[in-house]
């Protein structure tokens, strides 16, 4: 196995069952090996650190985060089973660790309970299109910390509300409002 060759390869059957090539990776890394290691990060880094920076709230943030979801991720191998995406697994230990670290500062308990869901209009669609997906992650990231990572929690991670209130320790009305004060205030921005 060639640990440092095309790296796209290693997760392009991911949701089929892994490659024999990632979990021969995956062995070798849970054995200690570096460079299987080092494979999997310069594999994984960039996408993960796209997640961190989705949740927090500045760059040198998202890269303690990166940081410490490696830690995990390495330290955690052995429970990866190999049934299923090994980037997909990944990725829930950077989101739980950007979670965590957002829980520690307290961040997402200043969100309110709002019983009245917001009256939100419909935007022009074709605004959204002529947008980029650089300039939409920009948009959000923009957000007050609540809002922000409930809505990448609900629209990019596919969390129900009801896993979101589980998570955060919010209440789905919560949640719920979270996400339209989202949407309201990207909407408010993208009109700009």
């Amino acid at each position: 196995m060639q640990l440092f060759g095309d790296k796209k390869h290693l997760f392009s059957r991911a949701g089929q069952g892994e490659s024999s090539d990632i979990l021969a990776l995956v062995e070798s890394a849970r054995s200690g090996d570096r460079r299987a290691q080092k494979a999997i990060y310069d594999t994984l880094s960039g996408k993960m650190y796209a997640v961190c920076l989705r949740y927090m709230a500045d760059k040198d943030s998202a890269q303690d985060i990166l940081q410490d979801g490696f830690v995990t991720l390495f330290t955690k191998l052995d429970s990866y089973s190999g049934d299923g995406s090994f980037e997909g697994w990944a990725r829930k230990i950077f989101v739980n660790t950007a979670l965590m670290a957002l829980r520690k500062k307290d961040i997402l308990k200043q969100a309110d309970d709002v019983d009245a869901a917001w009256d939100i209009t419909s935007q022009d669609p074709t605004i959204i299109q002529r947008m980029g997906y650089k300039e939409l992650l920009d948009l959000i990231s923009t957000l007050p910390p609540g809002f922000r990572t409930v809505f990448n929690m609900y629209v990019l991670e596919g969390y129900s509300h009801k896993e979101i209130a589980e998570t955060l320790g919010i209440s789905e009305t919560t949640s719920r409002s979270q996400l339209q004060r989202a949407r309201s205030l990207l909407q408010s921005k993208i009109k700009r």
